[in-house]
Parts: structure tokens; C-alpha cells; sequence
């Protein structure tokens, strides 16, 4: 950080709402944040003591520029819309990348019930949840499945199919439906996603009776599983208040040594459907990162019909940001819905403060060990593996850690033309990677961990120097012992550098060498299978893309195919296309006897 630079820029900034933009060495907008006074809020992170935490998103800027803004609302506005467009590293801390299940009720002509996270997609449809996980969504679906008979198909097919003939479907693809069937059986679904079960489970008990009777003991018991998940996934929620007057999200946070914790309840009809829980390290403002996370939140999921957070906040502009009434309460029902939020924040964060922070701590002190060694900064690296058989479907995985942890998004996979050497392959993959970036003015790492000794850093080395970038990044490999465990690091004097085993650095790298090496293996497996069945159902008549997904979607591999009867492929695609495949996979086979 130039010191004197930014001393006399931080002299000139205004004393008005904005929003600020903290860059790093590379001019990459690390994190972002919103100030009713942006002169007082970016001196602060110049002057002063911090906390451990702070102080590492301090001593990574080398610059920073603002927006000012006319009011706080419109600084808050920007400031959402910052961390959305470059999701720098320190804003993104408790944005997860992963949705809750719903249950979707599709606004089709044949309507049907499926499983959706992505409820943006599809704004026709009506969506029930979230649910707690995947299994309880399955469940749920199971036994609706089961008692209303929603069109089950993708894609209306030319005649009906095996849900047909089990009353899991009403044949809309054969036989017309009467009008006001689907309405009626959609109102059943409302009925029981609102807690309303007694029809489904008189439906269930008759259904459970008969089947007893008929001495079908293995149906009815399916049957006696739906009836206790009914209880289970709709009906074992945590009644807290009986207070009908619509639904509500009630969002808390707690801070703490460097850590916030976030909870949050999804009340409906005055039970809680699913609790919400994040625990990060806080980098910046805890204010500024409890506000990014709702923004995030609520852009993947609906909102409610109200928002309660806690009076601890200036959330002016929230409202109109979220579009969602936003309430904060002093007293009565929300205000101890509130309280009751705050408490579990406190107790979760007391709970899994020592865990989490040792364990971050761990992995600091490991990149940390890591940069020592290398004689620089290892915060970036990026490591590559190859995988092939024979020389066939060679390919290579990149894959990128930023601070100890990876980042899945910067993978990279490449198909080679080299064949089996290992020294080839490095070289063509660590070219391809490198010259791409300097075409594309991309974000380098600081360094290279090649999966080998001295030959494997030659080829690497090469390279970069061919590119020009021998300065720019730093090589280190990793070097194996008898038992092929990682023991050491070599640099580019080829001097190596024992590495204790029961240290944070030793498990970093064997956790970075175990998903360098499982990327490259699936994404060479996936290629492998691929060309396996392309050879033969690519050139059968009347197969194409589509037809290829749905066979091998319903016989789950190509053998089960190849062994399957002519009748059975029948039931997936056209008789005639059927036929081909049929005669296809046999003629195959009989050429392959007779030679």
C-alpha cells in the first residue's frame, strides 16, 4: 500500500452519502460499502486499531474510489447493486450459492407437480416451502403424488404411460380430462400445503385399508410411511403463537470477535416453516453485510408478506429496495419474535465460535506458511492434474484457491491433444491457461503448485517464461514420498522444504490435491461414458439429442439399455425408433461375436 497516496486522497473526500469500492494490488473491487458520510466512514479504515479480521481487508487495499450519492437511501440502493455486479470477496461472506426446495405446482393446460429451487424462472407457477432440505420436499411430493393424479411427463408423450395404469396420472395425452378435474385437485394440493391434512389422510388410511385387504402388505406399509411424513414435513412445526394473519419473515443478526452470526425464521400462519442460520467472518460493517445478505436472500426467494427486523438498524430505503413492507417493533407478538431471533443468533454463534474460528484460523496460518516458503504472497494458486487411459480422452483440471478455500467458479477443464506424457501435458495446459488470461487481461494468481517434483517445475517454468511471466507467478511443487503422500515443496531452485504432517499447511495441500485430481477424474469419466454411447445410438435412425437423453435418463446407464427388450425401449420412444435402437444394439453385438 502506498501510504503517502492514499493519505492525500483520503484528505479529499467529501463529507455526503456515497458508496466506497476497495481495490486490491490487481484493481479488483474487493469489497463494497454505503456511508451516510463517506469522508468519516473511509477514514476509519486508515487510522485506528482493528480487529483481526478488519485488518486483513485493510492490509489487501491498495486503492479505493466512492459514488456519491444524494441521499443514504440512494447510497444503500448502490451499494446492493455494486456487490451484485462484481460480488467482491469480503461483501460475499454470507451469500450462499444454494436455494431451498419448493414445490411447484405448475400453470400449464395438464398441470404438474414437481421440485424447483429456481423460483424466479417460472413466475406463473404456484410454489409451496421452503422446505428444510431436499428429502422433506421429496417426501411431501411423494404423497401428493400419490393422492391427486398431476400429469407426470416432461413432454405430453403419443400414449399413456406407466404412472397412467398406477392412477398416478389421468392420460391427458389419450383421454380428454373434464373440465375443472385440475382446479379441484389443485385446491387439495393449497389445502394440504396449508396445513389442512385431513382429507390427504383419510384418503391415505382407505387407500392403506385396502391394500391390507387385498394382502398387498408391502403397499400398505408405503402407504403408513406417507401417513407418519405427513406428520413429520406439515404437521411437526413449531407452533410459537397462533397468529393468522398472513405470513411474515423475522431476520436478526449478533456480531462478536470478528464473527457474525444471522438467523432468521419464515413464519406462516404463526408457525415456523424453516429456520435460516449464517456464520462468517465479518470483514466490514456487520450493518452493510446483514443488509447484502437480505438483498441476496430475497433474490431467490419470495418474499413475504412482511419483513420484521430489529431496531439495532437504520434500514431507510430497505422497503423500496426489497419491495416488502419492513417493520421494526418495540413491543408485542413480532417484537418477541424478534427477541426469540436474536437469542438463537447469540446461543448459535456461542455454540460454533470455537469451531468455526479455529478452523478458519487453521487454514490462515496454513496460506500464511505457505507464502513463507514460497518467499511471497500465496494467497491465489492454482494447481492442474491430468487424467487419461492409454493416451485416450486425455484432459486436465485447473483449479483455484483464494485464500485457502476453493473457488469453484475460476475452475477450469481442458481437453489435450499431447497424449499420455505428463511433462507434455503440463506444458500444453499451463500454456492454454496463461496465454488465455493475457489475451483476456485476466486475473493471474500468485502462484503455481504443479503435482510433481523437478521435471513437472521445468515444464511449468518453461512456459512462463516463454510468456513472459517467470516474475509474475511463483512455482512450487509438491513432492511425494515412498507412500505417494505430499512431504514436501520444491521451488524453482529445486531446493524442497519439509512439511510437518500434523501441520495446517500439510492438510490445505492434501485437500487441494485431492479436488485437482477429482476434477480432472469425473470430468475424464464423463468424456469416457460419453464417447462410449455416442458410437452406436448417434447413428440409429430416428435418435437424436433428445431421444439419447431420455433412454439413458430411464435405463440409467448403457449396459441396462443394451440388456433391455424391444417392448420395454417401446415405452419410452416411438415403436419404430424403438426398433432401431433394438436391432442396432444386437447387430452390434453379433458383429463383436462373430469376430
Amino acid at each position: 500500500m502506498d501510504r503517502e497516496y492514499i493519505k492525500a486522497k483520503l484528505v479529499n473526500i467529501p463529507n455526503e452519502p456515497g458508496s466506497y469500492q476497495m481495490k486490491d494490488k490487481n484493481g479488483e473491487i474487493i469489497y463494497v460499502g454505503k456511508a451516510k458520510n463517506l469522508h468519516n466512514r473511509v477514514n476509519q479504515y486508515f487510522t485506528g486499531e482493528h480487529d483481526f479480521k478488519t485488518s486483513k481487508l485493510v492490509a489487501n487495499i491498495e486503492d479505493f474510489d466512492f459514488i456519491v450519492t444524494a441521499t443514504e437511501k440512494e447510497a444503500l440502493i448502490l451499494e446492493i447493486n455494486l456487490i451484485k455486479k462484481y460480488r467482491p470477496k469480503y461483501n460475499i461472506q454470507f451469500i450462499d450459492d444454494s436455494s431451498y426446495p419448493y414445490i411447484k405446482l405448475t400453470r400449464e393446460q395438464f398441470p404438474r407437480l414437481t421440485i424447483a429451487r429456481d423460483i424466479k424462472k417460472d413466475r406463473r407457477a404456484r410454489y409451496f416451502g421452503p422446505f428444510p432440505d431436499a428429502g422433506a420436499a421429496r417426501d411431501t411430493l411423494k404423497v401428493l403424488q400419490s393422492l391427486y393424479p398431476f400429469r407426470r411427463c416432461t413432454r405430453m408423450q403419443d400414449k399413456v404411460c406407466l404412472y397412467y395404469h398406477m392412477g398416478q396420472c389421468l392420460g391427458p395425452c389419450t383421454y380428454e380430462i373434464e373440465k375443472g378435474t385440475y382446479e379441484m385437485m389443485a385446491e387439495g394440493v393449497t389445502r394440504f400445503m396449508n396445513g389442512d391434512t385431513k382429507d390427504v389422510e383419510n384418503q391415505l388410511k382407505e387407500k392403506m385399508l385396502e391394500a391390507s385387504q387385498a394382502l398387498e402388505f408391502e403397499k400398505a406399509a408405503e402407504l403408513r410411511n406417507m401417513l407418519e411424513s405427513i406428520r413429520k414435513v406439515v404437521q411437526d412445526a413449531q407452533n410459537i403463537e397462533k397468529d393468522n394473519r398472513g405470513s411474515r419473515d423475522v431476520f436478526a443478526w449478533h456480531a462478536d470477535k470478528g464473527y457474525m452470526a444471522i438467523t432468521g425464521f419464515l413464519v406462516r400462519n404463526g408457525v415456523i416453516l424453516n429456520k435460516e442460520f449464517r456464520l462468517r467472518p465479518l470483514y466490514g460493517d456487520p450493518e452493510d453485510a446483514f443488509t447484502a445478505f437480505l438483498a441476496d436472500y430475497y433474490a431467490k426467494n419470495p418474499a413475504a408478506r412482511e419483513l420484521v427486523l430489529p431496531m439495532n438498524c437504520d434500514f431507510d430505503g430497505l422497503s423500496e429496495l426489497l419491495d416488502m413492507p419492513v417493520f421494526q417493533p418495540q413491543r408485542g407478538y413480532k417484537k418477541r419474535l424478534i427477541d426469540m431471533c436474536i437469542d438463537n443468533a447469540v446461543k448459535q454463534l456461542e455454540m460454533k465460535f470455537s469451531t468455526v474460528e479455529k478452523q478458519n484460523t487453521v487454514t490462515e496460518q496454513a496460506v500464511e506458511e505457505l507464502s513463507r516458503l514460497a518467499g511471497c504472497p500465496m494467497n491465489r494458486v492454482e494447481l492442474f492434474d491430468n487424467s487419461h487411459i492409454s493416451g485416450a480422452f486425455t484432459v486436465a483440471s485447473c483449479v483455484v484457491y483464494e485464500d485457502g478455500m476453493p473457488d469453484k467458479k475460476s475452475y477450469r477443464l481442458y481437453k489435450l491433444h499431447t497424449g499420455n506424457s505428463d511433462v507434455d501435458s503440463m506444458k500444453e495446459v499451463v500454456y492454454r491457461r496463461y496465454f488465455r488470461l493475457l489475451k483476456e487481461d485476466g486475473r493471474f494468481p500468485d502462484g503455481i503448485l504443479v503435482d510433481g517434483g523437478r521435471t513437472q517445475i521445468e515444464a511449468a517454468k518453461e512456459i512462463l517464461e516463454s510468456l513472459g511471466l517467470e516474475d509474475r507467478i511463483r512455482i512450487m511443487g509438491l513432492v511425494k514420498d515412498d507412500h505417494h503422500n505430499t512431504s514436501a515443496l520444491m521451488d524453482t531452485d529445486f531446493r524442497t522444504f519439509d512439511i510437518d504432517k500434523n501441520s495446517g499447511l500439510f492438510f490445505l495441500l492434501t485437500r487441494m490435491q485431492d479436488e485437482v485430481h477429482r476434477t480432472a477424474v469425473s470430468y475424464h469419466r464423463k468424456l469416457r461414458s460419453k464417447a462410449q454411447t455416442k458410437s452406436i445410438l448417434d447413428e440409429v435412425e430416428g435418435i437424436g439429442p433428445k431421444r439419447k437423453k431420455l433412454l439413458l435418463k430411464e435405463f440409467g446407464n448403457f449396459m441396462n439399455l443394451k440388456n433391455a427388450k424391444e417392448e420395454e425401449i417401446a415405452q419410452v420412444i416411438p415403436k419404430e425408433a424403438a426398433r432401431n435402437v433394438y436391432l442396432a444394439l444386437h447387430n452390434e453385438e453379433s458383429e463383436e461375436n462373430d469376430a
